[in-house]
């Protein structure tokens, strides 16, 4: 093995870097190469250096394939590449201008597609759907096939969608994707199956492509020796950044390009493979070494360069119970570090105060709040945190999901809420009237000026004469509003909206656990509220324009918070770590517990978090939750216990905080309200533009 000068890599980077190059023999491909690059561990640096270092022994940067997972991480790895090669060279050598195959798979998939499309029978110019406008196409195709007209309402456009992508990336029959990932829609196999026979006729009727098309197309190249072959050749090296996320076409791809597995290295972590959702794989990367003939070279990289000591062994004994990986201990040349710490609080309330209190102290401390991160499971577990960080007037941003009051289900239910309140609210009312299968906006407008006539009044509605599609649903919907509108106490309302509710979250929407999710997280918050009107006040006074947009960042002369889901969170860093809800039922989901790999992979989905620290690590456990629709009850909860993945043994690692409950408030006297002249008010805007 041979290596450029580069000091300041590690044994096992510069082992990485150097596999393979400057032989005797002169610069051949050798057998593959898997790099588990531990969380912090340099991966980008190794696998930049070994690009490099290839380039630096006279390998053709023309002949070697960088498949990343983002453009921006394509552009940053070349930048470095040229950077590294510059500076070994004296700058006598620049990689940047030769490099030509770096990029995404759907990028390279989508280059070699219209390179080989005469030989493939495609037409070269063929436009690329991104993923909405994949989501109409499909809705047309299900238009015209009848089934938007179907007795009981058809899988929505996204859920289709998703069917349809998780199917193909992932190689399964439609019968197990939705035996495991959509049960809801299993009735509608057979039509489904038609459905989608319909969309690939579309797309190849009108010359188009879906982003699952640019890999199953490219996988399906990989099956045809002479094609497969022609490929492969042109590549002396691929390198595959982030392995541990690829699903089964994008290995399929690997393979057929390189069967022997000559000249091929892929970095990854199995302890960081979080992504199944995406129909990502584990399996990938753990098998990969048996997957040639002579078996894959594995080199580990353990020195950790992002957290302190303490944190680190935290991790390390969180992913040691791992059922099946590849063996690693993550450690530090630095000294020092707090320990992690396991904040044991009364409920999600107080969850919200310790957390909280804990940022604003540590910026006190000089810790800006950029510098600081919340993370959870679910985009839902956050909540109530942003109505209090909202309301305390802390900025943030937040990444992975809608904002909370921002998700279409969360603003339906409050629709409802403000429509029984106000009747005449014709935002409210139609978006309210348009949930209904065969109600559309023609209708939705004569139903409200039929109420408007009427002063306001339930009983237009019962009088109304709904289209034929939306008859035997219509009285339900009234007899919901004319209960809410009637109602004298508060408690129970949210209950009786979601009874009428929950059952068109299928219809309405894909992931419909997780929005069940969310809408227990609303009742919550509804439950610390005295009324309908103090509650829906509270959410109208939270616009969603500001609490950040979750696609960028506040200005940027302004400091802020982060919020995100784990899965977001992958491949970031802050210096201060906060974890929600570490209790079991949320970390493992309660939704992901029905097989060993789920539980696996929520395992790693810990891990991840507790990697992304450097210097402060918390994980919150509230001790109980309330139970939603209970509250006619009193205080009706559940305890929860911690998160399986921290054992009794494991407590020695942390610095245990217990919660203590919050003093109540006292009563506050009000003074009796004294006799005001009337005065309109209305009249006075109104003469503000006569």
């Amino acid at each position: 093995m041979a290596l450029f000068p580069f000091p300041y890599l590690n044994p096992a980077q510069r082992s990485a870097v150097a596999y393979g190059v400057g032989e005797a023999a002169g610069l051949r491909p050798g057998p593959a190469l898997l790099v588990i690059a531990g969380a912090g561990s340099g991966k980008t640096t190794t696998l930049a250096h070994r690009v490099a270092n290839l380039i630096l022994h006279d390998a053709d940067p023309r002949r070697i394939l960088l498949l990343t997972f983002g453009r921006r991480m394509a552009a940053e790895m070349i930048r470095r590449v040229e950077q590294i090669c510059a500076e070994a060279t004296a700058g006598r050598l620049s990689a940047a201008p030769v490099i030509e195959w770096a990029g995404t798979f759907h990028a390279i998939g989508a280059r070699l597609l219209r390179l080989y499309a005469d030989a493939i029978g495609l037409d070269a110019g063929f436009s690329i759907l991104d993923r909405g406008d994949a989501a109409d196409l499909m809705d047309l195709v299900r238009d015209e096939l009848g089934f938007s007209e179907a007795r009981q309402r058809f899988p929505k456009k996204a859920t289709c969608l998703a069917i349809y992508s998780y199917a193909v990336n992932a190689r399964t029959a439609i019968d197990v994707v939705l035996a495991r990932s959509f049960p809801w829609c299993a009735g509608w196999e057979n039509e489904l199956r038609g459905l989608f026979a319909g969309y690939v006729a579309a797309k190849q009727n009108q010359n188009l492509m879906d982003y699952d098309d640019l890999l199953l197309y490219w996988a399906q190249m990989m099956q045809i020796e002479p094609l497969a072959a022609a490929i492969g050749a042109r590549f002396d090296y691929v390198l595959v950044d982030e392995y541990q996320d690829t699903n089964a076409l994008q290995a399929a791809v690997l393979l057929g390009l390189k069967p022997g597995g000559t000249g091929v290295t892929v970095v990854g972590d199995d302890a960081q493979s979080i992504y199944s959702f995406r129909s990502a794989t584990v399996r990938n990367i753990l098998d990969f070494p048996t997957r040639f003939d002579p078996p894959a070279r594995v080199i580990v990289l353990e020195q950790n360069y992002r957290s302190t000591p303490a944190i680190l062994e935290a991790c390390n004994q969180i992913i040691a119970p791992a059922r099946e990986r590849f063996a690693k201990t993550l450690f530090s040349a630095a000294t020092g570090g707090q320990r992690p710490i396991l904040a044991m609080v009364e409920d999600e309330t107080a969850q919200v105060t310790f957390v909280i209190d804990r940022i604003l102290a540590y910026r006190e401390q000089g810790l800006a709040l950029r510098d600081q991160a919340v993370l959870f499971r679910a985009a839902h577990h956050s909540g109530a945190l942003e109505v209090e960080l909202t309301r305390r007037r802390i900025p943030f941003v937040k990444f992975g999901g809608l904002k909370f009051l921002e998700a279409g289900h969360v603003k339906d239910v409050v629709a409802i809420l403000r429509w029984a309140e106000n009747p005449r609210d014709r935002v409210a009312g139609f978006r309210v009237l348009k949930l209904l299968t065969g109600v559309g906006p023609g209708t939705a407008r004569r139903a409200l000026a039929a109420l408007d006539q009427a002063g306001g009044s339930i009983g237009a509605l019962e009088r109304f004469k709904p289209p034929a599609a939306a008859a035997a649903a219509w009285p339900a919907l009234v007899a919901m509003i004319r209960d809410l509108a009637g109602a004298a106490a508060w408690s129970g309302q949210l209950d009786r909206v979601r009874r009428w509710y929950d059952p068109l979250l299928a219809d309405l929407f894909d992931n419909v656990p997780a929005r069940r999710s969310d809408l227990d997280q609303l009742e919550r918050i509804a439950a610390q509220h005295p009324s309908r009107s103090r509650f829906l006040t509270d959410m109208a006074l939270d616009p969603p324009e500001a609490t950040g947009d979750e696609a960028g960042v506040p200005l940027k002369d302004e400091d802020w918070l982060v919020l995100s889901t784990i899965h977001s969170a992958k491949g970031q860093e802050w210096r201060s770590v906060f974890v929600l809800n570490v209790v079991d039922g949320c970390i493992p989901s309660d939704l992901a517990t029905g097989t060993v790999d789920e539980i696996e992979e929520e395992r790693r989905l810990l891990y991840v978090a507790m990697t992304r620290a450097r210097d402060h690590l918390a994980l919150v456990q509230p001790l109980r939750f309330s139970i939603r629709g209970q509250r006619r009850w009193g205080d009706a909860h559940i305890y929860a216990p911690r998160s399986r993945f921290i054992s009794d043994d494991d407590l020695a690692s942390f610095e245990i905080v217990g919660g203590v409950p919050a003093a109540p408030l006292g009563a506050v006297a009000v003074p009796p309200l004294t006799p005001l002249p009337a005065i309109d008010l209305k009249q006075r805007l109104r003469a503000m533009w006569q």
